[in-house]
């Protein structure tokens, strides 16, 4: 696709979503403009902590991991009076895992976990990947433009035009194809649209304290705290550089000598020196908009869900899935491969997903005192279930079922269409490497272990527009059949985003035809 025939795409906000957004349609070669009503990079860290599957979005988009997670590490909480008085007890990070009980400080070694991603997790802050990710957004050219504050947003079956105010009172208007609102919580784009939200809705105020402090020698390797003593209950985070926040659970507005105070006593410790950096204000809220499209206009991130903290990440991370899945289809209807009814998915496919992660944050120990008690709590799903299985029900896949369970494990799925592709490594050049790395993430490609699906590819592909890549696995056919569901004759279609849109288990009397048949439907082929 020419990117000097395709109007861009107009995204605003220019936060780890918005950028995301922005890199994930330059992969596909789809130009943007990213407006942003900030000057700068905001100087509190807010989110930590990016999972394997946002990591394997960012590796696809070149950007390395330069610091995961170690195999089988386990992030450990812990309840205690104060860093240096009395520990009650320590959990896992993931309060999924079934246990008789708190576990003791010194535990058994652990055990081998299962591996659903080549990708690690990684502990990085908000405001150090956002430089990342602006710097990468620079190089390749992208449209970033600060201290533009959106007035006004208009559509019609052209396109859409957006009316922005810079920091000197200047209007201006610039028209894109579409527009991608990722401008958070408060989202200037969802207002003007009239869309309402769902869900558990405010909570509280909080207030934190962003300071610095010699803390390492007190923790061991437990790196978040719930302070729970009479004059303090508050959860003190690390963000593994020196810098630590004490979130308050009260909205007391405290001066310099308060905080540094509170400080102290969360450590036990008057005598350990404290920078404080900034402070917080914020509202701890859960609510999931009624929709994510209105015509050319998509909600992303806080915009389209705002999802408290909590042990599962689901708030900055839901979001960078978000752009991930809707950039493919955007590329694929500008460059006039796919109807515009394939936008129609990302609602279709990103809303349940949210809906159920709002409904697991109040399932989950944290934020039961929250819980609406007029509706079931539900039940908990497995972490990696909830990173690697969920699954999608939309006109893009066929073969998917309502009826099935909305999340399992990755090897429970088997192939499942709607779901992500599994994870194993083949061999290739006399190296093990990981499915996904193969397959890519621009594409749709076809896994078989026969000639037979080749052959009929080549036959498609002469009067298909869409490009499919080919991928042979006859030298790891037991691991293909295990991980898809099929036989030796099978076939599996994934699409762009790594997700199953099909698969068959044998052979087909006519595999050409039921290729082409396929490829239409999930495609939304012109």
């Amino acid at each position: 696709m020419s990117s000097s025939n395709t109007p861009p795409v107009i995204i605003v906000g220019a936060s780890l979503v918005g950028l995301s957004a922005a890199l994930c349609l330059a992969s596909h070669s789809v130009p943007t403009i990213v407006l942003e009503k900030h000057a700068g990079i905001s100087a509190h860290p807010r989110a930590i902590g990016f999972t394997a599957r946002t990591m394997e979005i960012y590796h696809s988009l070149g950007i390395e991991n330069e610091h995961p997670a170690p195999d089988n590490f386990v992030l450990k909480r812990a309840r205690v009076e104060s860093l240096t008085g009395k520990w009650f007890e320590h959990t896992k990070w993931s309060d999924t895992e079934k246990r008789p009980g708190a576990e003791t400080l010194q535990e058994k070694p652990l055990a081998s976990k299962k591996e659903y991603s080549a990708s690690r997790a990684t502990a990085l802050a908000q405001d150090k990947l956002e430089p990342i990710l602006e710097s990468l957004a620079l190089e390749r050219h992208i449209d970033i433009r600060r201290r533009q504050r959106v007035l006004n947003v208009e559509q019609d079956q052209d396109g859409v035009t957006v009316t922005s105010q810079d920091s000197d009172g200047n209007t201006r208007r610039i028209h894109g194809s579409y527009l991608i609102a990722a401008d958070g919580n408060r989202s200037t784009i969802r207002e003007q649209l009239g869309i309402a939200r769902q869900g558990r809705g405010f909570m509280q105020n909080l207030r934190s304290v962003l300071f610095r402090a010699p803390l390492e020698r007190y923790t061991k390797d437990v790196v978040q705290f719930d302070i729970d003593q009479p004059g303090l209950k508050a959860l003190l985070c690390s963000y593994n550089d020196g810098r630590w926040a004490l979130m308050f659970r009260d909205d007391v507005d405290r001066d310099e000598p308060a905080l540094q105070s509170a400080i102290h006593q969360a450590v036990g410790d008057p005598s350990v020196p404290v920078e404080i950096i900034t402070t917080g204000q914020w509202e701890l809220t859960a609510l999931v908009a009624d929709t994510f499209q209105s015509g050319r206009v998509f909600l992303a991130g806080d915009a389209a869900h705002t999802l408290p903290p909590n042990r599962g990440g689901y708030g900055a991370n839901t979001g960078i899935h978000d752009v991930h899945n809707l950039a493919w289809k955007l590329a694929a209807v500008l460059s006039g491969l796919s109807s515009p009814d394939l936008l129609s998915t990302y609602d279709a496919e990103r809303r349940p997903i949210a809906l159920l992660r709002h409904d697991q944050i109040f399932a989950r120990a944290d934020y039961k005192v929250h819980r609406d008690l007029s509706k079931s709590a539900g039940e908990k799903i497995n972490d990696d279930a909830m990173e690697f299985g969920q699954l999608y029900l939309s006109d893009g896949f066929v073969g998917s079922d309502a009826s099935l369970p909305r999340a399992m494990k990755p090897d429970e799925w088997a192939g499942q269409p709607g779901t992500h592709l599994p994870h194993f490594y083949i061999s290739k050049d006399g190296a093990d490497v990981p499915l996904l790395d193969i397959v890519g993430q621009k594409n749709w490609t076809l896994i078989s272990a026969t000639d037979e699906w080749g052959s009929a590819l080549s036959e498609v592909i002469k009067s298909s527009r869409v490009t499919v890549n080919s991928v042979r696995l006859d030298s790891d056919l037991q691991k293909f059949q295990q991980a898809f569901g099929v036989s030796e004759t099978g076939a599996c279609l994934i699409r762009p985003d790594g997700y199953i849109s099909w698969r068959t288990a044998e052979s087909s009397v006519n595999a050409s035809d039921c290729l082409c048949t396929v490829l239409a439907k999930v495609s939304f082929a012109i």
